[in-house]
Order: C-alpha cells, then sequence, then structure tokens
C-alpha cells in the first residue's frame, strides 16, 4: 500500500497547528507538528514532509529563514512550501517569492481551502478504510 502524504505544520501558536492539523488529518493525509523554526528545519530534514505550511513569525529561526535553507538544500528544494502570515503587505509576498516560498496564505485562513491547497498539490488522499 502506497505511503500517505505527509504535511508538516509550523506555527508557534497551538491553536493554528490544533486546527489546521484537524482538517488536513481528517482529509486523509499524516500530520507532523513544530513549534518554531530549529524545529521545523529538524523535522524536514528527518521526516521529508511532502508539504509544509510554514509560519514566517516565529521566535528564533523565521519562517522566512526556515523556507530559504531548505530551498537552497539539493536534497529539501523539492519540499512544497506553504508560508503562513498575518502579514499580508506586497513585501511580504515578494520576500516570500524570494526566499523560495511555492505559495502564500494570509492569516486567518479558512482551514477548507488550506485543505484544498494540500489536495491540489499533493492529489487526493487515500482513506484508511
Amino acid at each position: 500500500m502506497a505511503k500517505s502524504k505527509t504535511v508538516l505544520i509550523v506555527d508557534d501558536e497551538a491553536h493554528i497547528v490544533r486546527s489546521l492539523g484537524f482538517v488536513v488529518r481528517r482529509a486523509g493525509y499524516e500530520v507532523i507538528e513544530a513549534r518554531g523554526g530549529e524545529e521545523a528545519l529538524d523535522v524536514i530534514q528527518e521526516q521529508r514532509p511532502d508539504l509544509v505550511f510554514l509560519d514566517i513569525m516565529m521566535p528564533g529561526l523565521s519562517g522566512y529563514e526556515v523556507c530559504r535553507r531548505v530551498k537552497e538544500s539539493a536534497e529539501l528544494n523539492s519540499t512544497y512550501i506553504i508560508l503562513l502570515t498575518a502579514k499580508g503587505q506586497q513585501e511580504d509576498r515578494e520576500k516570500g517569492v524570494e526566499v523560495g516560498a511555492d505559495e502564500y496564505m494570509t492569516k486567518p485562513f479558512s482551514p477548507s481551502r488550506a485543505v484544498e491547497r494540500v489536495q491540489a498539490t499533493l492529489g487526493q488522499a487515500r482513506r484508511h478504510e
């Protein structure tokens, strides 16, 4: 049986990790979590998630820095990264593009829209009956 697709959710706000994790799991994907930039880098290197929801403003390494490092790594640069931020200004989007982000979502966002982005990127999850 094919391995289920894995989504990493990185945010220092527990309620965002919980709510986003809930809807992504319910859609049939495996979910892993990280609370900060350094932890996110470790998880990405060790577990190789298929898609990452990455908050920009976190203590320690910012989401921009995590994204830049992942996209500069030959082994990791195919990791699909969606930046999450409360900042929706054009210069923030431009910086996201500059560091290699694949998409950009502004908080607050609809959990169902987030799942739609996962499905569009990774395909429909295989349901475990």
